[in-house]
C-alpha cells in the first residue's frame, strides 16, 4: 500500500517516542481521544456550555462520565471551567485555546466517521458473515 505524502509528513511530525509506552504525551492522548472526551470537545466548539447543557448535548453519557471527562479535558488545559458566584453555583466549560487548535483535527475524524459509516458496517457485517465461530 504507498503511503501518501502528506500521511508520510504526518508520520515525520510525530514525536520521536510517540509509539513508546514510556512517551510523556500517551496517557494525555489516550484521556483526550476516548468516545466521550472526543465528543465533549466537538460539543464545545460552538461555544461555551453549562453541565446540563452538554449533558443533554451528548447522547448515553451519564453525569458521572461527563463529571469525569472535564475534570480530565480542565487537566489537561484544553477546557476552561468558569464558576460563576451565584446560589447554587453556575459551571460553565468552554474550549481554551489549546482545546480549540485539538477541536478541528477531531472533527475532521468524526466528519470522516460519517462520511464512511455505511463501508464500515458493511465491512463488519462481511467479516461476521465469514466469522470462524470459534
Amino acid at each position: 500500500m504507498a503511503v501518501t505524502e502528506q500521511l508520510a509528513s504526518a508520520y515525520r511530525l510525530l514525536a520521536g517516542d510517540t509509539f513508546d509506552t514510556r512517551c510523556p504525551s500517551r496517557p494525555i492522548m489516550d484521556q483526550v481521544t476516548t468516545r466521550w472526551g472526543t465528543l465533549i470537545i466537538s460539543a464545545l466548539i460552538t461555544g461555551p456550555h453549562r453541565f446540563s447543557a452538554l449533558h443533554q448535548k451528548i447522547g448515553g453519557i451519564s453525569q458521572k462520565m461527563l463529571s469525569q471527562n472535564l475534570k480530565v479535558l480542565v487537566r489537561n488545559g484544553l477546557v476552561d471551567r468558569q464558576v460563576e458566584p451565584t446560589v447554587p453555583p453556575q459551571v460553565t466549560y468552554s474550549l481554551t485555546a489549546l482545546g480549540e487548535s485539538l477541536a478541528e483535527p477531531l472533527c475532521a475524524m468524526l466528519i470522516w466517521f460519517g462520511a464512511h459509516s455505511d463501508e464500515l458496517i458493511e465491512a463488519q457485517e462481511r467479516h461476521d458473515a465469514t466469522a470462524d465461530p470459534a
